[in-house]
């Protein structure tokens, strides 16, 4: 009985060992790394820090010579709340850290680059000498043809002293290519060789992933525990759609992996999904602070890390912040009468980065069944000029630009001519400005898109859309407004060639009114909201590191 007694006190006393052990060794692994990281870092951001001052100095200094009436912009900043802090509060104001966005493909051109560019403009005028440090990998882009292009692309004006550019050498380990096999998770773990590479470079005093790279907030957390996390995530990386989706016919369009879960090696990669979505769960509850851009998102994103981050004791809410919307210059250029709806030209308007989920395939597909319904129908007779099909996108690499010469290709084998359809890519906002004014259709054919800015714009633009039945387009914009429809939702080439048939077929009378109600909706968008909910969401982050208590 002894002998017995002995044994398990020793088997436990073991157990406390391997476990005290690992603890210390865990301990030991976060203490060093953390350590040697700012230590490392510390020389280049001492650098980083003066020349921003020297750059500080000679744009005030050229400022005070140039008779602009826009000068003062940066100086006259407009004071908002941070925590309990009063307006203007001069700790608040003078504030002088480092703050990381963690956005490697900063270039690129699409609706996650205008939030990227929209936050750092909210964040220049909130805390107009804090550094906006972003983490690009676009090495050949320089800072400045990067902002050039961000004032073409977005009609955005950043103040270029306090943004500084560090580029990775690493980024080819988040590309899907770089995993052609388990790609969730490769890309996942590549997120943390990026976060190490970034965070070799220089620690910030706050980091904010808005790529949705959520396990290299993680590895910050795990390296430097007292640097507030953010992020603003636009999709969740794996979700209780994408996990249903599997089991889906692909007909029904449910994502590039719909109908893949049939069979052993079915079974596997639903297995391997779960796992991995359990994994996902544990990192995103380790965020200080997350913000999502839509409804939909929220709800995956809440079921997905809450439970975690309920757990982790984690003081801030998961919220929804919209986009930033060009949604006031749109409508003010663009007006909605009469005679402009007279003006408006039989077109349909697709406005997405050539990548594979946009699924522009669909609406090839749509357009030309509805090409041939509509050729042999009375709408004909009302709409006499061939329909036409306009497609705008960034092209980010060489993947991007074949995929616009299969499209073309696509386009030649369904009879689609050049007086059908044309592509225009890297188009800049004044192109973008001209053809919402006078196309009359916007269309959005992603399953699951997690907001849809380009929907909002046409909303805005006066363009009735016709969108997938899914995500935030349908939780979120194309909804009832004033006491009607504000466009229409499909899911198949069939549905999407009725409803453009549809649209063809309202009087104009009755498509005017559709306008309206939908640029009524688009107001709940705008760039003024966005800036306020950033500033709020960011606040928190900032009174973690002792500004504006």
């Amino acid at each position: 009985m002894a002998q017995t007694w002995v044994s398990s006190w020793s088997f436990f006393n073991t157990i406390l060992i391997i476990v005290f052990s690992a603890f210390v060794f865990k301990w030991l692994l976060q203490t060093t790394l953390g350590w040697y990281l700012r230590r490392r870092t510390a020389p280049r951001r001492s650098s980083i820090l003066a020349r921003v001052k020297i750059e500080e100095a000679q744009s005030s200094a050229a400022a005070s010579q140039s008779s602009e009436s826009d000068n003062g912009e940066w100086e006259k900043v407009e004071r908002h709340v941070v925590g309990s802090a009063q307006n203007g509060e001069e700790a608040d104001n003078e504030w002088e850290g480092i703050i990381g966005f963690f956005h490697p493909f900063c270039n690129a051109g699409g609706g996650g680059e205008r939030v990227l560019w929209a936050a750092i403009k909210a964040t220049q005028k909130r805390w107009p000498r804090a550094v906006c440090c972003v983490y690009t990998g676009d090495h050949e882009a320089s800072k400045g043809e990067i902002l050039e292009r961000v004032q073409n692309r977005f009609n955005i004006e950043l103040h270029p002293p306090t943004i500084v550019f560090l580029y990775l050498s690493t980024r080819h380990y988040v590309l899907s290519s770089t995993w052609p096999r388990f790609t969730l998770l490769g890309q996942s773990l590549g997120s943390v060789l990026l976060a190490y590479d970034a965070f070799s470079l220089v620690v910030p005093d706050i980091i904010i992933d808005t790529m949705g790279y959520a396990f290299a907030l993680a590895f910050s957390k795990f390296c430097f525990p007292t640097i507030p996390t953010g992020a603003y995530v636009h999709y969740p990386t794996i979700s209780t759609d994408m996990l249903g989706s599997l089991d889906t016919s692909p007909a029904l369009g449910k994502g590039l992996n719909a109908g893949t879960g049939n069979g052993l090696r079915g079974s596997l990669k639903k297995r391997y999904w779960h796992l991995f979505a359990n994994l996902y769960s544990r990192v995103g509850g380790s965020v200080d602070v997350v913000m999502t851009n839509s409804s939909w998102t929220a709800s995956h994103i809440r079921t997905l890390w809450g439970p975690v981050r309920t757990k982790r004791r984690k003081r801030h809410a998961i919220s929804v912040v919209f986009p930033p919307c060009a949604v006031d210059e749109i409508i003010n250029s663009i007006p909605l009468t009469a005679e402009s709806e007279a003006k408006r030209e039989p077109t349909v308007l697709y406005i997405a980065q050539f990548r594979p989920e946009k699924n522009h395939t669909l609406l090839l597909r749509s357009f030309a069944r509805f090409l041939q319904s509509h050729s042999s129908s009375k709408q004909k007779e009302k709409q006499p000029e061939s329909p036409r099909l306009i497609l705008i996108g960034s092209v980010r690499d060489a993947s991007d630009a074949t995929r616009v010469y299969e499209l073309r290709l696509l386009a030649h084998e369904l009879h689609l001519t050049p007086d059908h359809i044309t592509f225009i890519t890297d188009a800049s906002f004044p192109t973008i400005l001209s053809n919402l004014a006078t196309a009359s259709i916007g269309a959005n054919c992603m399953w699951n898109e997690h907001f849809g800015i380009g929907v909002v714009e046409y909303q805005a633009a006066g363009l009735i859309p016709v969108v997938n039945d899914s995500g935030g387009p349908k939780m979120d914009i194309v909804i009832p407004w004033e006491g009607g429809e504000t466009g229409f939702k499909a899911s198949t080439e069939e549905e999407f060639a009725t409803a453009f048939e549809q649209v063809w077929g309202m009087d104009g009378e009755e498509r005017l009114e559709m306008r309206k109600r939908a640029r009524g909706r688009a107001r709940a968008f705008g760039e003024d909201e966005f800036e306020r909910r950033w500033i709020e969401e960011v606040g928190k982050l900032a009174v973690m590191v002792g500004v504006g208590k």
